[in-house]
């Protein structure tokens, strides 16, 4: 009997750990350190375990911003918005602080940028219909489209937490939703951000400035050699210099957790 109490208690400790808790030293230090409030969740493909800062925090929906592109990409692709992840919308000419928007774009070269007017552009293309269409069969999020076709994921219209973004990404890689395998595709190559002879990287960041606190994101998956993990990274963002913190979060966090 006190060997059957003493293995329940070291199970229960074990999963506090892993699902970040108050007593989860998972990231603590980190997150201290750098003053950050916000979330990270780390998923694995085969197993399902979890790795969590600020479980609570990980249930509260936000605006996803520019991380809408991941599924806008594809739903843009799929209802021919443009032909191919070439083809080019002309630039209007309205000059941006970002230089690389201030050009023309294709899906190829506005995804790694995230050249907002481009998808508006697609968004305006696909129309409010098919959007509440594709967020209901996705799932994603509350899956409201507000008032303008062209903002919602902007604007705070549409929310969603880290764990359903990890939610669609997982489905997305296992390509569960109802696209062509050819968007598929394109959306693979298009979200690569790092590649080393150990994993690839494909991730997409966001940060959602039309709500207050401005809300910063780092979403995507990491290919180990062994696994799949699915990441989200969500932060308050009270100052332009933190947006480097959520890519760096979601990196310390891998090794924290021993991934990378």
């Amino acid at each position: 009997m006190k060997g059957i109490i003493i293995t329940a208690i070291s199970i229960f400790i074990s999963s506090a750990i892993l699902a970040g808790s108050n007593e989860s030293p998972f990231l603590r230090d980190y997150m201290r350190d750098k003053n950050i409030t916000g979330t990270v969740v780390i998923e694995s493909l085969k197993t399902n375990k979890k790795f969590i800062y600020n479980e609570k925090r990980a249930a509260v929906r936000f605006a996803p911003a520019s991380t809408f592109k991941i599924v806008n990409t594809l739903i843009a692709l799929q209802e021919n918005a443009v032909k191919d992840e070439n083809e080019i919308i002309k630039w209007d000419g309205r000059v941006s602080e970002f230089a690389d928007w201030n050009k023309d774009q294709s899906i190829k070269s506005a995804f790694g940028v995230s050249c907002v007017w481009f998808y508006q552009e697609l968004a305006r293309r696909v129309g409010g219909e098919a959007y509440v269409s594709y967020l209901k069969m996705m799932n994603y999020g509350d899956r409201k489209t507000g008032e303008h076709v062209d903002t919602f994921w902007l604007d705070g219209s549409l929310q969603i937490s880290a764990l359903e973004q990890i939610a669609v990404l997982k489905n997305i890689y296992n390509e569960k939703y109802s696209f062509d395998k050819k968007n598929y595709t394109v959306l693979e190559e298009v979200m690569i951000v790092d590649r080393t002879g150990d994993y690839i990287v494909r991730a997409k960041t966001g940060t959602a400035m039309r709500v207050k606190p401005v809300i910063g994101w780092y979403v995507g998956y990491i290919e180990t050699k062994s696994d799949v993990w699915f990441f989200a990274c969500n932060i308050d963002m009270e100052r332009p210099e933190q947006s480097k913190l959520r890519k760096e979060a979601v990196y310390r966090a891998l090794k924290e957790a021993g991934i990378i």
